[in-house]
């Protein structure tokens, strides 16, 4: 008898699961968003709760400005709306930066009704691999790409003769998409590897292909640091690179194992001894080669 995990679903089951699993990386945005949005930044709050009071979006913003704009650059609002989008967007964002386990395990359970039970295993690698490359592509965009990127446009104000004015959504625009298109970036090799384990790709689509996909990936990081320049490119290009060849070398571990657990495996010889004269015999036989001695 079929268990429900083994039973094929229609087409409208594989959506109707979907969309339950959207749900729930819905409602982790929302609920992530709020929080940065509403929940107090210190204790001021509750000395006086009706007063205005610092959200931890502002204490995050606050942050941003000390750690990537140049002392020499000056924020300007530039659109009297741009303070909102920059409250919104951003709390958006880190929201997204923080459902990320959410976001991992709603996927991994969606794709776990085809799984056998031994890849139902890899959930909680699969979770823990894809939030901490995550964490350390973030930390590298936001400590090492976007300080970058705003350090070297610095030189072509005093080029042009502009003063170093930058607005203040196009600043935090650019310091929360490269902070989190690195963090997604660095999950690549994650799925790969997944993909590589379930048998569905191989790694000698990487190997035989490697200047066709590093050209890919060198396209791909000039779309995620577009003013940085190509210094900045090949900053957030090599490190994608050393992790898609760690990838490899964890898939041919796989591959490994799955052709060693299906080959054959030869059979030994039996060996017999003559009744007589003790000699080995590698085929049953009626008389002994050796001694010639029936050994019915």
């Amino acid at each position: 008898m079929q268990s429900d995990k083994d039973k094929v679903g229609t087409i409208w089951d594989h959506l109707n699961e979907l969309s339950v699993r959207l749900r729930w990386v819905f409602y982790s945005l929302i609920a992530t968003t709020v929080f940065f949005m509403v929940f107090p930044a210190n204790a001021s709050f509750l000395q006086n709760p009706l007063a205005f009071y610092d959200p931890v979006i502002a204490l995050v913003l606050k942050q941003v400005v000390r750690d990537v704009l140049p002392p020499a650059v000056t924020l300007i609002a530039g659109e009297i709306t741009a303070p909102l989008e920059i409250y919104l967007v951003g709390s958006f964002i880190l929201g997204v930066a923080a459902s990320t386990p959410i976001i991992a395990y709603e996927i991994y359970r969606y794709v776990d009704p085809a799984l056998y039970p031994k890849e139902r295993g890899a959930i909680f690698p699969f979770i823990g691999s894809f939030t901490a490359l995550f964490l350390i592509g973030a930390v590298f965009g936001y400590k090492i790409l976007a300080p970058f990127t705003v350090w070297a446009m610095i030189p072509f104000f005093t080029i042009a003769g502009a003063t170093p004015f930058i607005y203040a959504l196009d600043f935090y625009n650019l310091v929360f998409v490269t902070t989190l298109a690195t963090g997604f970036a660095f999950t690549i090799p994650v799925f790969f590897v997944l993909l590589v384990k379930f048998g569905i790709l191989k790694t000698s689509y990487v190997t035989t292909r490697r200047r066709y996909i590093y050209a890919a990936m060198y396209v791909i990081t000039a779309v995620i640091t577009p003013d940085g320049g190509p210094l900045a490119d090949i900053a957030l290009f090599v490190p994608m690179v050393v992790l898609l060849e760690l990838a490899v070398l964890f898939g041919k571990r796989y591959e490994k194992n799955r052709s060693e657990a299906f080959s054959p495996t030869p059979e030994k010889p039996a060996y017999t001894k003559c009744k007589f004269c003790g000699a080995l015999q590698t085929s049953p036989s009626s008389f002994c080669p050796s001694c010639g001695k029936s050994q019915t």
